[in-house]
């Protein structure tokens, strides 16, 4: 073989293990991008962890006074009494759902129940008195109110489908008030009809704890808030805004809360005592505000 074809043959085989090096070389330049597609997904929320609750926010609350199921005839509805106490806690604003024509009884328990039935059955939409607050100035909003026959008084329905849109990509807070039936559901069926909405976990309080042991209904929302990762502040809460609506009813006694508080918290601007459902006393009607 003569001295040029042995120069040629070593060319080739420099320009072949030159081009294999080169091929592997991209091969593997590739490689961590897909991988860190793939393993490290953006904006992925660990399983069941509870998204954090920011302000600023908003009480919205469904609550009836006169007779109620384990307490007698009330002044105050029970969830009136707890909306106050968490918006002391939380400087968060008020806003009571008041029946536009108010047709439920207040002089017999039994009586309001065969009401709320009655519009369960039709899947009636009572109204409301008007107006709402603007809803696009708020992040949270807690939704509040007895239990009837296992689910929201109807009228919490008119609220949820009339501002379902300005809802949307806010975290929803659910809570009650009962004699037995726990949360029953609030939370799913909430997000059933806010799809576009973040739900958390919610707080049920029975309406006897409500009327005679509003500490303990404090230490409960203490530890609810501290789950929902409210943040604590040593700032005085502010006095809640009281909406329209709700100033006849529910306006002195969030400031007379206040004086017996001891706990306080505030929303950040950035970034279980749970009732447990009483399998003996599962006839909602006893679920009452």
């Amino acid at each position: 073989m003569t001295r040029f074809s042995l120069t040629r043959a070593a060319v080739l085989c420099f320009a072949f293990l030159l081009g294999l090096s080169l091929a592997t070389g991209c091969r593997n330049s590739q490689k961590p991008s897909a991988a860190g597609t793939e393993n490290k997904p953006a904006a992925e929320t660990p399983a069941g962890s509870t998204p954090s609750v920011s302000g600023p926010a908003l009480i919205v609350f469904f609550s009836r006074a006169g007779e109620q199921s384990g307490v007698g005839v009330v002044e105050k509805g029970n969830t009136a009494i707890m909306a106050e106490i968490l918006a002391v806690k939380t400087g968060a604003d008020l806003f009571e759902v008041v029946p536009k024509e108010d047709h439920y009884p207040t002089d017999s328990f039994n009586k309001l129940t065969d009401v709320g039935k009655q519009e369960q059955t039709e899947k009636a939409r009572p109204e409301y008195v008007e107006p709402a607050p603007d809803l696009s100035k708020y992040k949270t909003v807690f939704f509040g109110s007895p239990v009837w026959w296992g689910d929201w008084p109807m009228i919490m329905y008119t609220f949820f489908e009339k501002n379902a849109n300005a809802l949307a990509g806010k975290t929803l807070v659910p809570f009650t008030t009962h004699e037995g039936s726990g949360l029953s559901g609030f939370d799913q069926k909430l997000a059933a009809v806010c799809p576009g909405a973040t739900v958390v976990k919610g707080l049920a309080v029975t309406g006897t704890e409500c009327q005679k042991n509003q500490e303990n209904v404090r230490l409960k929302i203490d530890g609810w808030l501290a789950d929902l990762g409210v943040r604590e502040s040593l700032a005085p809460a502010k006095a809640p805004e009281v909406g329209a609506a709700a100033a006849s009813t529910s306006g002195e006694t969030a400031a007379e809360t206040a004086a017996s508080d001891s706990t306080e918290y505030s929303f950040g601007d950035d970034d279980d005592d749970d009732d447990a459902h009483d399998d003996d006393a599962d006839d909602d009607t006893d679920d009452d505000d």
